[in-house]
């Protein structure tokens, strides 16, 4: 409408009258948040990039394929400050090296846990050493560590390899490991069992996870114990593990000299926290069950595809793994599945397992873009 030169013009209103004060307090990071269940003390220098907080999804799809009453939940840690799981042990390793006065820290990585100790040390200003197998980290993750300014080493070796190497650096010189071995990152890993239980209100019937080096699985029962014990929930949750097939020394009881797998981040064939894993299984009647290759790429692709859930295959081992023993869910049961690290991590290996395809050679008219459309 235009209005005539005589008509009286509109008063807008203002947006700052009435205005209400944002009362939302910010999210403080895993020391802070959940600081009475973590070693620290007040002279604990806090290393944080505000990790934690990850949302936790209702995957309908998942649910109705299941059937039964069920509800499926996946935990995106992927959505952590450098797209894992990692982050939530890093803050605390990193933090404790600092009270510490350590001047250096170094892991063995297949990728992400290189990632978050390069950027967390960063943080603290301390110098990081990353030593992966060569040829065998997705370079989204190979990409992280160097921007975040780490010494990157690739061996001619696989992730076993590179561990042994690391524990005898810090064997032998002054550099800290930040592995899983070190059990502050564990003790930062257990609040993914928190933030279900908050978020739940109590925690799952089962939790569906990838096992690669054991620890998170290790590290999430932990965190149920604690809470339970604490009066947070009153149950806990079965552990069912899930290895890729191809890497799978649990579940085939001896370590696998050679793993083989497309989920690159539990290419992992003698785990450090094996023992602690099996403890966790045992303790809580849960299972590890091995899922192929092909099984964690469907998951993958049904995770994208039907609930816009982009996560990198080594997390889909999760939801794999619960496809394939959907018939043993009990009726009614709530079920949450860990997603590990986020899909930009290996962008290579969405494009190469996608079953879409990109139109190319397309004229720029309008003519043949709707032809492709279908129109």
């Amino acid at each position: 409408m235009v209005l005539s030169p005589s008509a009286p013009a509109a008063i807008a209103p203002s947006h700052t009258e009435n205005r209400v004060t944002p009362t939302k307090v910010q999210w403080r990071g895993l020391i802070e948040e959940y600081r009475s269940f973590l070693p620290v003390s007040d002279a604990t220098p806090i290393v944080t990039l505000r990790e934690g907080n990850t949302p936790l999804i209702p995957t309908p799809s998942l649910a109705q394929q299941i059937g039964r009453g069920v509800k499926v939940y996946v935990k995106y840690d992927g959505l952590n400050p450098t797209g894992s799981f990692k982050d939530r042990g890093m803050t605390l390793a990193i933090s404790k090296a600092k009270e510490a006065g350590d001047k250096a820290v170094i892991c063995a990585s297949t990728g992400n846990t290189s990632a978050s100790a390069s950027a967390y040390a960063r943080r603290a200003g301390i110098n990081a050493y990353v030593i992966v197998p060569d040829g065998y980290v997705a370079l989204g993750k190979l990409a992280q560590a160097l921007l975040y300014g780490a010494e990157v080493i690739a061996i001619d070796g696989n992730f076993d390899d590179c561990l042994k190497i690391v524990r005898q650096m810090s064997d032998e010189y002054p550099v800290t490991l930040v592995n899983s071995l070190n059990p502050y990152r564990l003790q930062g890993q257990k609040t993914g069992a928190f933030e279900i239980v908050d978020d739940l209100g109590e925690a799952p019937d089962w939790l569906c996870i990838p096992v690669g080096n054991a620890g998170n699985i290790t590290a999430y029962w932990m965190g149920f114990c604690e809470y339970q014990q604490q009066g947070y929930s009153n149950r806990l949750p079965h552990m069912m593990g899930f290895q890729a097939a191809g890497a799978a020394p649990i579940i085939q009881g001896s370590p696998v000299k050679s793993p083989e797998t497309v989920a690159t981040a539990i290419r992992v064939g003698n785990p450090a926290s094996w023992e602690k894993a099996i403890a966790a299984q045992e303790a809580s009647q849960g299972q590890f069950n091995p899922v192929t290759d092909d099984e964690i790429l469907e998951a993958y692709r049904l995770l994208a595809s039907h609930e816009g859930v982009f996560c990198e295959p080594a997390s889909a081992a999760s939801v794999a793994g619960l496809l394939k023993v959907k018939d043993q869910v009990p009726d009614n049961a709530t079920v949450v599945c860990v997603l590990t690290g986020h899909g930009l991590k290996d962008p290579d290996a969405a494009i190469k397992h996608s079953h879409n395809a990109i139109h190319t050679g397309v004229g720029s008219d309008l003519a043949e873009v709707a032809k492709v459309m279908g129109f």
